[in-house]
């Protein structure tokens, strides 16, 4: 399972865009933790890269839907 990520970051006209092994809910879980901490926010993807964010900087976060990785090379 997966799920895309989008982070809006202050002052920058580019968003973050990510794929995560976590489900929405860890995610969603550590963003609340950050902001509630005052700490950065920190994400792995799915090829293991972090992504460190402070929490002052953050504009929104958006999680996509879970699915599945897809196999094969059939028409979706």
């Amino acid at each position: 399972m997966t799920v895309d990520i989008t982070i809006g970051v202050q002052h920058l006209p580019r968003e973050l865009v990510l794929e995560s092994d976590q489900t929405a809910d860890e995610v969603a879980a550590a963003v609340a933790a950050a902001i509630e901490g005052g700490t950065t926010l920190e994400l792995r993807d799915s090829k293991g890269r972090r992504v460190i964010v402070p929490t002052a900087s953050l504009g929104y976060v958006e999680l996509g839907s879970e699915s599945k990785g897809r196999v094969g090379f059939g028409s979706v």
